[in-house]
C-alpha cells in the first residue's frame, strides 16, 4: 500500500507530455470539501466543489472551502466543472470559484445543475450551465468524459470515466448499489463491467462507508419504522433531513398521505430545493397534501413538519426548536424523527439538540433506536462487488477520513489491486497517470480556507488559535503610563479581566511585580512602547501560568508621556 500520510514531498515536476495529473485539494481524509484538479495538455478540469462544516474547535466559522491557490493564477485553464450531485459537500464551493472566474462552464445531471442554480442566483452568479446525463459522452477539451447513473441519498448522481490518451479513470463520486431504489434508477454495473473490460487505470471510490461490513440497507427499509412511528404519535410529527434528499423526503409524504396528515416545508433550504425537485418531476406530491408552514395554527395536530437541521446546524429551524426560539414549539406528545446520519464533528451539537427537544418532552427517534435511516454510501461488501467488476490498475480511495481510506484500499488489495498500487494520500499530494502507469510525483501546498461572515480567506490558523485562546483561557488587558525621561509609573498598571477570575483584588500582588519589572527594564536602558509593553506581557503571564495554571490572551498597553 503507497500510503503518503506526513508527505516530505517536493513540489512536482512539470508534467510529462501527453500525462494526466490529479491532485485532490478536499475531501482526501475528511468528510466534505471534495473537490479534485484534472491536468493534462495543459488544461485542467475540476470534479466537485464542495464546502466543509466547521467543527467545535473552528469557533466563530460559517462553512471551509478547498484551498484554490494551486488553481489560481491558471484560472484560464479551466476547461470545466463536472459536478457528480447535488450535495452542499460537492457543490457548495462553486459561487466562491465563480467569483474569481465567471465563465467557467458547469457540467451536473438536471438536478444538480437546478441546484447549483439556486445557490449560485443566492451569490448573484449567472453560471454557464451544461447539462448533462447518463450515457452520455462529451468532449471537454482534451478529456473524454462519459457519464454514468449512481445511485445515491439524492436523484440524478452521476459518476464519471475520464478518458485519455494516458489511461483511463474512473471516478465514483459518492454512490451505493440499492437494487430497488425509489426511482428504479440503479448504479449502471453494466457500464462500470464494460469499462473494466476496457481496462480502468485509476479507479477514485467513495470511501465514506468502506469500514461498514456487507450491504447498505436499501432507502425502502425506512418504510415501517416511518410508517410505525407516524401512526403511533399523537401529536404533531417533525422530521429532520438534509434539505436535498429528496428520497427520504418523498418516504415522508407517502407515510403522511396514508395517515391522512398534511406536509409543510420548513427551513429556507428545504423549501427551495423541494420547490425544484417538485417542479422537475423528482418528487411527487399528492394534491392538496402540502400546506404553507405559516399557516400552522389553522391546522390541527394531524400534521407533518419536514425542516433542516439534522445535524445540530445552529441557525437551523431544528435547533432553534430546541433552544425554544422558533415558532414552532416542541412539546408533550410530539415526535421528532431525526432521519439522518451523523457526520463525524458533529456528534455533541446533534446529542444536544436530542436533549433539549427530550426535555419539552417531546419522543425523539433517531438512527440509532429506530431504522429511520440507511446511508447514502457503499458499504465494504458494494466496494468489493465494484473492485471485481471494475478490476483497476490502480486504486485511489476517496471521500473519507484515515480510517475509511485505510479500509478501501484494503479491499481494493483483497481483490486482486497489487498493494503499491492502492493509494492512500492526503489533499495537495499530487498522482501523475503517465502512460498507463501512476505514481506520486510530489505534493503542492493546500490549506483550509474558513469563510467567516462576509469575509473569505481572511480568518488563519492563528486567528482561529486566539478564539479558542479566548474562549477556554479569557483575556487580561494591562494599562500602565509611564514617564517617558525616567520610566516612572505616572498611572496603572490598570487590570482588567474577562473569561478569567474577574476580582480586581486578586491582581494587587502581580501590580507590584510589574512595577519592579519595569523600573528595572528602563534601569538596565530598555525603551520604547513596544518593548516595555513585552515586559507588562512576561511579568503577568509568568505570574498567571504560576498560580493560577492559566494561559489568557493578555494584551498590554504601555503610554509614554
Amino acid at each position: 500500500m503507497t500510503q503518503h500520510p506526513h508527505p516530505n514531498l517536493g513540489t512536482p515536476s512539470k508534467l510529462a507530455a501527453g500525462g494526466v495529473r490529479i491532485v485532490a485539494l478536499g475531501g482526501i481524509s475528511e468528510i466534505g470539501r471534495n473537490m479534485t484538479v484534472y491536468e493534462t495538455n495543459g488544461k485542467l478540469l475540476i470534479v466537485d466543489c464542495g464546502v466543509l462544516f466547521p467543527e467545535d474547535n473552528q469557533p466563530g466559522i460559517d462553512l471551509i472551502l478547498p484551498d484554490f491557490s494551486y488553481i489560481r493564477d491558471r484560472l484560464a485553464d479551466v476547461v470545466a466543472i463536472f459536478l457528480t450531485h447535488g450535495h452542499e459537500d460537492h457543490i457548495g464551493a462553486v459561487p466562491y470559484l465563480l467569483r474569481e472566474r465567471g465563465d467557467i462552464p458547469v457540467y451536473g445531471s438536471a438536478l444538480t445543475i437546478a441546484l447549483i442554480a439556486a445557490k449560485c442566483k443566492e451569490h448573484r452568479i449567472s453560471p454557464l450551465m451544461r447539462e448533462v446525463r447518463e450515457d452520455m459522452r462529451e468532449d471537454v477539451g482534451p478529456f473524454e468524459l462519459e457519464f454514468i447513473a449512481v445511485n445515491h441519498s439524492i436523484p440524478d448522481a452521476l459518476a464519471v470515466a475520464i478518458h485519455t490518451p494516458a489511461g483511463t479513470i474512473l471516478h465514483t463520486g459518492d454512490f451505493k448499489m440499492d437494487q430497488l431504489p425509489l426511482d428504479g434508477r440503479i448504479t449502471d454495473l453494466r457500464t462500470f463491467a464494460r469499462l473494466g473490460e476496457e481496462g480502468v487505470d485509476l479507479f477514485l471510490v467513495d470511501s465514506t462507508n468502506a469500514d461498514v461490513p456487507g450491504f447498505t440497507p436499501s432507502e425502502r427499509e425506512i418504510m415501517p419504522a416511518l410508517n410505525r412511528v407516524i401512526s403511533s404519535t399523537k401529536r404533531r410529527v417533525i422530521v429532520a433531513s438534509f434539505s436535498s434528499h429528496v428520497h427520504r423526503v418523498q418516504q415522508v409524504i407517502d407515510t403522511a398521505a396514508l395517515h391522512n396528515r398534511k406536509v409543510a416545508f420548513i427551513g429556507r433550504s428545504m423549501i427551495r430545493n423541494m420547490k425544484i425537485a417538485q417542479e422537475m418531476g423528482y418528487l411527487t406530491v399528492p394534491s392538496g397534501i402540502l400546506f404553507d408552514a405559516r399557516e400552522l395554527e389553522n391546522y390541527d395536530d394531524n400534521v407533518v413538519l419536514i425542516c433542516t437541521g439534522s445535524q445540530g446546524e445552529p441557525m437551523a429551524a431544528l435547533s432553534r426548536m430546541a433552544n425554544g426560539d422558533h415558532q414552532i414549539r416542541v412539546g408533550e406528545g410530539d415526535t421528532v424523527i431525526l432521519a439522518s446520519s451523523l457526520i463525524p464533528g458533529n456528534e455533541n451539537s446533534v446529542f444536544r439538540i436530542i436533549n433539549e427537544l427530550t426535555r419539552w418532552g417531546a419522543k425523539v427517534v433517531h438512527k440509532a433506536n429506530a431504522m429511520v435511516h440507511v446511508s447514502g454510501h457503499a458499504a465494504a461488501g458494494e466496494l468489493l462487488y465494484c473492485y471485481n467488476i471494475v478490476k483497476p490498475k490502480y486504486a485511489l480511495p476517496v471521500h473519507g477520513e484515515w480510517r475509511h481510506l485505510k479500509a478501501n484500499a484494503e479491499l481494493a488489495i483483497e481483490s486482486g489491486v497489487p498493494r503499491e498500487n492502492a493509494f492512500i494520500i492526503e489533499n495537495g499530494i499530487v498522482i501523475d497517470l503517465i502512460d498507463h502507469h501512476a505514481e506520486v510525483v510530489g505534493a503542492v501546498p493546500c490549506g483550509f480556507v474558513y469563510v467567516d461572515g462576509g469575509s473569505v480567506g481572511d480568518i488563519t490558523e492563528s486567528s482561529l488559535k486566539d478564539r479558542r485562546i479566548l474562549g477556554e483561557e479569557g483575556f487580561i488587558s494591562v494599562i500602565v503610563v509611564i514617564e517617558s525621561q525616567t520610566g516612572k509609573i505616572v498611572a496603572g498598571p490598570d487590570i482588567h479581566a474577562r473569561g478569567f477570575n474577574e476580582d480586581i483584588a486578586l491582581f494587587d500582588e502581580v501590580k507590584g511585580q510589574i512595577e519592579k519589572a519595569l523600573a528595572a527594564a528602563v534601569a538596565e536602558g530598555v525603551n520604547g512602547t513596544h518593548q516595555l509593553s513585552q515586559v507588562v506581557r512576561r511579568t503577568i503571564g509568568g505570574w498567571v501560568g504560576q498560580k493560577h495554571r492559566r494561559r489568557p490572551m493578555i494584551v498590554p498597553v504601555v503610554i509614554e508621556v
